[in-house]
């Protein structure tokens, strides 16, 4: 990069910063916020207080640590300020080539080799992909087609640490957080994003959310569409086919019984040869993909089989001609005039909440975090996405060449001996 872009960006990075400094409060906080924000965008290996000291006031780097170590596990600063401030200024860059298309619900871990780390539990970890001691946080992601940024962002607690008194007053845990499951915690932030009037996507999720009928209910219910992943053995109603009278008894198992349904297994292993079509989709900067999909409209059946919450909805199914049965199964409240080709794109669209975690952690030190209470959890987690937003809206700078398509980052950013102006003086 020249000498002029250096200069460009720093002072790119300089306005996007004072900007935030409007929601952080208290005049010796901006400056805390600025040497944070740029220790994470600046390059290193790790990102956690002490290294960020030592970036950001070399000179000073033992009384710099203990000013951001403060500024991040103990200042009350509002964390949906922040993060709704960073809305404010990436949109314009999400947007720039094209409008929101989806918002994606994902949850990322943090493995962990002690206890003490708020929420920390053994649980499934996504990243060793098997059960481990680790942090869990959920999350809400809006994506265009050339990018995407989290929007809400919560630490899962345990039923453990939710209901042990002593734990939560040593980790500073809110009176008012209780015990929610990963699925309601998302239908909190969706909840969230529509109340902030946020531009409308269609809700993205993988099976583990996805199986989740509370969760597709409260969707429908704030109408907001959704492409979701689900297990094969969901029971629905094929083709033409629904719930029958209320009147019916109940059998032994506690459901009516109703022989039209079956499986999303059954269901696609039955369908005809003509109902399998191969449809291309495009994924980040890669070139097109191709598989073999079919789509049925079915209605998904419930204990209580309530027609009026039964309505039909498209069941997307993918089955790779080198696979021995269907790998993917997805139901969607998309219109029924969606086009084939439109249902797959959407449904394929949830990668970017994969780039997104991998640059979160490698670029600005998602997981770098090693102080154990909620307050700096957050606190952490918020700045870092600050950090990314600036990352993407420097992206967006870039002329696409050839289908724009988001690339990796890291974007244009700040030159390695870049200092904050005034860092000596942090206290």
């Amino acid at each position: 990069m020249s000498v002029n872009n250096h200069r460009e960006a720093e002072e790119r990075f300089g306005a996007y910063v004072d900007g935030l400094s409007s929601v952080i409060g208290h005049p010796r906080r901006r400056r805390q916020l600025r040497d944070y924000c740029t220790g994470l965008v600046l390059p290193g290996e790790r990102k956690s207080v002490e290294p960020l000291a030592a970036r950001t006031d070399p000179a000073r780097t033992a009384a710099q640590h203990q000013s951001l170590l403060h500024f991040v596990g103990n200042a009350c600063w509002s964390d949906e300020d922040v993060l709704a401030k960073v809305r404010q200024m990436v949109l314009p860059a999400l947007e720039k080539d094209g409008p929101i298309e989806a918002w994606i619900i994902d949850d990322t871990s943090f493995p962990k080799q002690g206890k003490h780390s708020v929420g920390v539990h053994h649980q499934y970890c996504g990243q060793l992909g098997k059960q481990a001691n680790c942090q869990v946080a959920v999350s809400l992601s809006i994506a265009s087609r050339t990018g995407s940024l989290p929007v809400d962002y919560r630490l899962y607690l345990p039923e453990t640490w939710a209901k042990d008194r002593a734990r939560r007053k040593k980790a500073g845990i809110p009176k008012e957080i209780k015990f929610k499951t990963k699925p309601e915690i998302a239908l909190d932030q969706i909840r969230r994003a529509c109340e902030a009037s946020l531009p409308r996507g269609v809700a993205l999720m993988d099976a583990a959310y996805g199986r989740d009928a509370r969760l597709r209910a409260g969707m429908s219910e704030l109408n907001v569409s959704y492409v979701a992943g689900i297990v094969p053995t969901i029971l629905m109603w094929g083709p033409g086919a629904g719930p029958r009278r209320m009147d019916k008894p109940m059998n032994n198992t506690g459901r009516r019984d109703e022989p039209e349904l079956v499986t999303a297994k059954t269901l696609a292993l039955g369908l005809p040869k003509l109902e399998w079509c191969t449809v291309k989709w495009r994924e980040g900067s890669a070139e097109q993909l191709t598989s073999r999909f079919a789509r049925v409209r079915v209605r998904v059946g419930s204990n209580k089989l309530i027609p009026e919450k039964s309505s039909a909805e498209w069941l997307l199914i993918e089955w790779p001609k080198s696979e021995a049965e269907p790998t993917r199964y997805w139901l969607s409240t998309l219109p029924e005039t969606i086009s084939f080709t439109r249902l797959v794109d959407l449904a394929k669209l949830r990668w970017r909440i994969e780039r997104d975690y991998q640059e979160l952690k490698q670029e600005v030190g998602l997981g770098h975090y090693e102080g154990r209470g909620w307050r700096g959890f957050h606190h952490h987690a918020t700045l870092c996405i600050a950090a990314y937003g600036f990352l993407v809206a420097e992206r967006a700078t870039i002329p696409p060449s050839g289908p724009r398509c988001a690339p990796p980052l890291p974007a244009p950013r700040l030159p390695d001996d870049y200092r904050p102006r005034g860092s000596a003086l942090a206290a």
